[in-house]
């Protein structure tokens, strides 16, 4: 199909959600990082214009997917997988460090993160595998072979350090429920999360109690021709005590310091207001001034570079993981509401160009798509709000960098690409 056909084909909302989002993020980009003595949105010097540029190289970028055949991506897509992990082992020879992580490559006029990559190889990797298989997803073998394809890369961004980008690989096996894996892979790791909260807020003792008090709830209120296996809820049991009963000692000896200081700040632990003003100053500080900087904007907000506390460089990083604290204090309630508003339908219409496809490889890449940009959404705004402690999340199409832009508007516009070609050989 050639490119102006694929043009004519290609799903214009979303494209219009996406070219919205970018603009509203340059925007704030704009406001966040100008100073006094500013000139040419074209000053490629500044930080605006550098972002400037790469919206148009990843604009740019997109328009030559067009022109690839939509077999291409399926076909290589292992070679795309390899080439990626090669590029995040490289980084412990070549890496630069920024910001205390070896996560970059100094390319001179661009320093490359190949975690961003590996988000765009991986979803097509897996996608791959799982259309090789048919989808036969309840084999053993299978999910854990789809699981490997997730857990190497994020076992390699790990160490950089960098846990936040590592984190957001483990929102490919939500492709894996949609295509059929058993919902109690889901459901444990959640059980394990509200443990771990549970404990260090309540103690070992309230947790076994209230295990008991659910047992006892679920045998009162069971139907009489539901048959339960005692043995299997009695191994529950007595693993979800003894998970508790490690919480202390992992969260004291294993956790270091400021990950206890997140954990204390975000569940409320520390009682001492003292201490607890001095983590807020130190580890919760961006997360306060941000919540600060939100508050202020009011339900109108300040307008468009009138925010205070952005111009006084309240908010650290404002420009990047904090960049929605921004919207906030300038565009106020209704800016903020109508941002998440975009995001939502730009979400919907995603699901729907993925359930339409008859291609299982375009709709298990689809979801892919939609797991890594939701998850970003949903942990970045969660994390500026306060409701999430901070692990450095980008916000899609908003936060400044070049490998960001770049590899967010690839990793959708191949989805567009493969979608504009769904009527063709079975697509």
């Amino acid at each position: 199909m050639s490119g102006k056909s694929v043009l004519r084909r290609l799903d214009w909302l979303t494209v219009f959600f996406y070219v919205l989002l970018v603009f509203i993020g340059w925007i704030n980009i704009y406001s966040t990082t100008l100073g006094e003595g500013h000139t040419s949105i074209f000053d490629f010097s500044t930080l605006y214009g550098k972002q400037l540029f790469f919206i148009l190289f990843s604009v740019t970028a997109a328009f030559f997917v067009f022109f690839i055949e939509s077999g291409f991506f399926e076909r290589f897509a292992s070679i795309f997988y390899l080439i990626s992990l090669v590029l995040l082992i490289g980084l412990f020879l070549f890496g630069k460090t920024i910001a205390g992580a070896t996560s970059w490559y100094d390319l001179g006029f661009f320093n490359l993160q190949p975690s961003e990559l590996a988000k765009v190889t991986t979803a097509l990797a897996l996608a791959k595998y799982l259309s090789d298989i048919q989808t036969d997803i309840r084999n053993r073998r299978h999910q854990l072979y789809a699981s490997l394809i997730i857990l190497v890369p994020a076992l390699l961004i790990l160490p950089q350090p960098d846990p936040g980008s590592s984190l957001i690989f483990f929102s490919l096996f939500f492709v894996l429920f949609r295509e059929g894996l058993p919902l109690y892979y889901f459901l444990v790791p959640i059980i394990l999360v509200v443990l771990f909260a549970t404990t260090l807020m309540f103690g070992t003792v309230w947790v076994a109690i209230a295990l008991v008090l659910l047992f006892v709830l679920f045998f009162l209120f069971k139907k009489p021709t539901v048959k339960v296996r005692v043995l299997p809820l009695v191994l529950v049991f007595v693993t979800s005590v003894l998970f508790s009963l490690s919480v202390n000692f992992v969260f004291e000896n294993v956790f270091e310091q400021r990950h206890r200081d997140r954990f204390a700040l975000w569940l409320g632990l520390e009682k001492d207001e003292a201490k607890l003003d001095q983590i807020r100053k130190t580890i919760g500080y961006n997360t306060y001034q941000s919540e600060k900087a939100i508050e202020s904007g009011g339900f109108f907000g300040k307008g468009f570079l009138e925010g205070t506390r952005t111009k006084g460089d309240f908010v650290p990083e404002q420009h990047t993981d904090y960049i929605f604290s921004s919207v906030g204090e300038e565009w106020g309630f209704l800016g903020t509401a109508a941002v998440i508003l975009i995001f939502s339908f730009f979400f919907l219409r995603l699901i729907h160009l993925a359930e339409r496809q008859k291609n299982a490889f375009v709709r298990m890449y689809g979801y892919g798509v939609i797991s890594i940009l939701f998850i970003h959404y949903l942990i970045n705004i969660g994390m500026v709000i306060g409701l999430l402690p901070t692990i450095g999340i980008p916000l899609p199409f908003f936060s400044y960098g070049g490998s960001g832009m770049v590899f967010f508007t690839l990793l959708l516009f191949i989805f567009l690409k493969l979608d504009s070609n769904r009527l063709r050989e079975g697509i």
